[in-house]
């Protein structure tokens, strides 16, 4: 990142709505307490399908200390073997704390998909219980599962029961629309069931990505429930963690969209929860540089012509903003291998400055709304415990959003 002038603070680099925002104040914020686990700053990677698997997060980890969440791990393919399942959850050496978040609607697998994991070295397990996926509500699955508080219960006493003290976390979503919030229910079930922290996406299913959180939402949790509520939405600049702190009273961040492309954005975050201003953000070669660093790891990861695949989000979402990004990304978009990427990335001017249009362009999923698909006749009886029949393949439910 750009080196501020000898002997002077950065200048501070932000839209206006976070030009007069304080960085934190000594001892304004505590760290989180995840069980035994205390995580300074109170910031978590939210698990992001497609997204947050171990090349990004160690992208994330290297710039700034947290908690970084897999994505979402379907317990029906973990305990059946699949190949792709099981990379997914893994990590290597460096990555400490793992944290590996579940998705099922049952709870004989939750138990057993949770001891296997703290069997494998896992130090936290996170429960999906925010999906908005169609294709997962349809079956009774992700958001709609705190429509029924019973199953809720079930699911996450199984995973605290054979948890061996690891933290179990939840994330949910306010509910299925405004006529339907469950949010309040998730919470007061979370804290009996022995859960260590709640994190709410604060919108409903409906909702999906658009609109505005509801940050008031977080702060009624926040007041409901003794447990540790972690606030997720809307966070697209570092002072943005602070604001939604600030006003809600919550125990800690959840960062979602905010950082795709930016994986610097947790230096930043780590800056001004230390009470410093945060670095300006990267000029464009500095940008290709990390590009160049991620195309790499991810090619390890998953094999050169997969990694590369994997690739051609990630540079749309690199170099948003920047001048002329929009036919650059339509070349990008078609990249096959870690050398064209090279080739195209290197006509490009490196000394551009970061757009301050882009700091906070959405990024990922936006924009619309839908009717929430829910399995007939689930409402009649929300204290029904049966866990739902999902129809749909494992493997493929782990292209879908945590939510």
């Amino acid at each position: 990142m750009s080196d501020a002038s000898a002997g002077s603070a950065p200048q501070r680099v932000c839209s206006e709505l976070s030009r007069d925002v304080p960085v934190a104040a000594p001892g304004e914020f505590q760290p989180l307490r995840l069980g035994a686990l205390s995580v300074w700053p109170p910031v978590v990677l939210a698990p992001m399908a497609g997204v947050t698997n171990y090349p990004f997060r160690a992208l994330c980890r290297e710039q700034g200390a947290g908690v970084y969440v897999s994505e979402m791990i379907t317990a029906r393919g973990y305990l059946n073997g699949n190949r792709r399942t099981v990379l997914l959850a893994s990590s290597r050496p460096d990555e400490s704390p793992r944290s590996v978040q579940v998705y099922t609607s049952d709870p004989k697998d939750a138990g057993e998909m949770v001891a296997r994991l703290v069997d494998d070295g896992v130090d936290h397990v996170d429960l999906n219980l925010g999906c908005p996926v169609r294709k997962v509500t349809s079956h009774g699955g992700g958001a709609a599962i705190p429509v029924k508080r019973r199953l809720m219960a079930n699911i996450v006493r199984a995973m605290v029961a054979n948890a061996r003290g690891k933290p179990v976390t939840v994330k949910v979503r306010k509910g299925i629309d405004d006529g339907l919030l469950t949010f309040r229910d998730a919470g007061r079930v979370a804290q009996e069931e022995g859960v260590s922290a709640i994190g709410l996406h604060a919108r409903t299913a409906a909702q999906l990505y658009s609109g505005e959180a509801d940050w008031d939402a977080i702060g009624e949790l926040k007041s409901s429930v003794s447990i540790p509520v972690l606030g997720n939405g809307d966070i697209w600049e570092c002072f943005d963690a602070l604001r939604m702190m600030r006003r809600t009273g919550c125990d800690g961040v959840i960062i979602g969209r905010g950082c795709l492309g930016r994986p610097w954005l947790f230096g930043e975050l780590a800056a001004v929860f230390a009470g410093r201003e945060p670095p300006p953000p990267p000029n464009l070669g500095q940008v290709i540089d990390v590009m160049l660093d991620h195309a790499r790891r991810l090619c390890e990861f998953f094999g050169p012509e997969l990694g590369m695949l994997q690739m051609r989000k990630w540079s749309a979402w690199y170099t948003k903003g920047f001048r002329n990004s929009s036919p650059l990304r339509e070349r990008l978009r078609v990249v096959s291998s870690y050398a064209e990427l090279e080739r195209e990335l290197s006509e490009l001017d490196r000394a551009e400055a970061f757009p301050l249009s882009a700091l906070r362009a959405h990024r990922g999923k936006s924009g619309r709304v839908q009717s929430v698909s829910l399995p007939h006749g689930f409402l009649a009886s929300r204290d029904d415990d049966a866990p739902p029949c999902e129809q749909f393949d494992a493997a493929e439910a782990e292209s879908y959003d945590g939510g």
